[in-house]
């Protein structure tokens, strides 16, 4: 497994991160983002998204679980588990679908769906450390691998 840490400081650095993350994504990748409260886990799907060609606002879908933005480069599903009452709920809701092979899965607390959520592509660590972020990127899969390497 490859790993990459780097040390973000600010919100546009974080998103930033993300756009040039967004280059690296292809079609059927998945990303699953962990880290506390606040720790920017949106704030880099916001960068992503952008990345993508989406121009509105991006927010985390913690009611709605789901966020669909079909008309970017790639179309992506934004998930956020946080308030995932328990994780049997993603097969009712059809969450495999979503993990089609033609868009991109970016999961928000991924921790909260365990043992229903295939295994990611890349899953990203994000940690406060002091007025920055500690950001982890591993690679689980040759299309993780092949997305790491771009940025290395």
């Amino acid at each position: 497994m490859t790993e990459l840490t780097m040390l973000l400081e600010g919100e546009e650095v974080m998103v930033a991160f993300g756009r040039r993350l967004s280059e690296a994504l292809s079609p059927g990748t998945s990303l699953y983002l962990s880290g506390e409260l606040g720790a920017g886990k949106t704030t880099l799907s916001r960068g992503i998204a952008q990345g993508l060609g989406h121009e509105g606002a991006v927010k985390s879908p913690t009611y709605t679980l789901v966020e669909p933005y079909q008309h970017l480069r790639i179309p992506l599903y934004h998930f956020d588990l946080y308030r995932l009452g328990d994780p049997e709920e993603l097969e009712y809701m059809g969450l495999r679908e979503y993990f089609d092979g033609s868009t991109l899965v970016l999961v928000e607390w991924p921790e909260r769906g365990q043992g229903f959520l295939p295994d990611p592509d890349l899953s990203i660590t994000i940690a406060l450390e002091g007025e920055g972020r500690r950001v982890n990127v591993a690679a689980h899969s040759a299309r993780g691998e092949a997305c790491l390497g771009s940025l290395l």
